[in-house]
């Protein structure tokens, strides 16, 4: 994982995700989980190129399953956008890097 991408916990989301004043795109994903790693390298690209605009984390679901309960993750990956703190959108599933660049560029404005 790079140095642009946040990895986050029980103990962490609040402050990196909900409290950030930028747009967050969080995936939650598992080690074991074949889409998840089709997707990553799509999500590295996407935080070097959108460094400075937008935050860029990632929740184990293995090591956080009350944070996937507490969104309803029922499938992995997830990626969800916060904006001030809200949920704005969701994606399950690996989903090319075209999609995730106009749902951001929609967030940010």
């Amino acid at each position: 994982m790079s140095d642009a991408i946040t990895s986050v916990s029980n103990d962490t989301f609040d402050s990196v995700v909900l409290q950030s004043q930028s747009v967050v795109m969080v995936d939650f994903w598992a080690t074991w989980c074949g889409p998840c790693k089709i997707v990553a390298p799509v999500i590295e690209e996407l935080a070097k190129e959108y460094e400075g605009r937008v935050t860029f984390a990632k929740v184990n679901t293995d090591e956080n399953p009350d944070l996937a309960s507490r969104y309803s993750i029922r499938g992995i990956p997830t990626l969800m956008f916060f904006k001030e703190g809200k949920v704005m959108d969701q994606v399950v599933g690996a989903v090319p890097k075209a999609q995730l660049k106009s749902k951001l560029d929609s967030l940010i404005g």
